[in-house]
């Protein structure tokens, strides 16, 4: 039986992006069915493999884009999305190989699963929107900042939890109602019936990070909310910028009481 672990490895390791997208939905699938059990953590690589394309720039290199108007910005804009998405799935991969460990509920398997399943969803979506809008993932270059966040939390699942779903992904939440809105102004209801998808997707996920939070800080003898800012200001770097996508984040079970107070500072 294959070990969960080294199958999660096995995605960070493969570099072209559509086949680390099928590897990661098998690996999901095997797991559902029985197939795959988590044994140990494994040696996860510092860097995930990557493909020669996208030409990968420093963030304060990339172009700016806008959502809506001409296809070309579309284009941007689901390009970009797709490289979160693709990051995305070996943040959740790297998560269950790196942090994992055998006495822990399967419940956690289970939703961190479901996480790496359904970033790989995403990728797919937006990748094959960009083949009917005449582009392709890779044309592009994108920034090399989103996995600053999985080396500077390497260490520690707490702080991984605080940063990458209840910061970074729960910023998705915050300006996603605004680019659905873009796009249905420049009449792509096509792209606009994907962004829902991984919206409501994304909602889960912050859903999923507060509970193994809450969970984890509970075992450390912690209160959540203190622990989670004292986490956000020792590795985020930047602030957290309002305005909050409250309705979405409450949603999550992710109250206003853990971030309005960083956004004040």
């Amino acid at each position: 039986m294959l070990d969960l672990a080294t199958g999660a490895i096995a995605v960070l390791n493969t570099a072209d992006a559509g086949d680390k997208a099928t590897a990661a939905r098998l690996l999901a699938s095997a797991w559902r069915d029985g197939s795959v059990r988590f044994v140990s953590p494994g040696e996860t690589p510092k860097r995930p493999a990557r493909g020669l394309f996208p030409e990968l720039r420093r963030p304060g290199d990339m172009p700016k884009r806008k959502a809506g108007g001409a296809l070309e910005k579309r284009v941007a804009l689901l390009h970009a999305l797709a490289h979160i998405e693709l990051n995305a799935i070996d943040l959740a991969w790297d998560l269950i190989a790196r942090f994992g460990s055998a006495d822990l509920p399967s419940a956690f398997f289970d939703d961190w699963v479901r996480v790496g399943d359904e970033e790989a969803l995403h990728f797919t979506l937006l990748s094959e929107r960009l083949k009917e809008l005449g582009a392709k993932y890779g044309d592009l270059p994108a920034h090399d900042g989103l996995w600053q966040a999985a080396e500077e939390t390497a260490h520690d699942l707490l702080a991984r939890l605080a940063i990458v779903p209840l910061v970074l992904e729960a910023r998705g939440l915050d300006v996603t109602p605004a680019t659905l809105t873009d796009l249905r102004r420049a009449g792509d209801e096509a792209s606009a019936a994907v962004l829902e998808i991984i919206y409501r997707d994304e909602i889960g996920h912050v859903a999923i990070g507060k509970r193994w939070f809450d969970f984890f800080a509970a075992k450390a003898g912690r209160d959540p909310a203190t622990l989670w800012q004292e986490l956000v200001r020792r590795h985020f770097r930047g602030r957290l910028k309002p305005p909050f996508n409250t309705a979405a984040r409450d949603e999550a079970g992710f109250s206003a009481a853990f971030y309005e107070p960083l956004a004040a500072d």
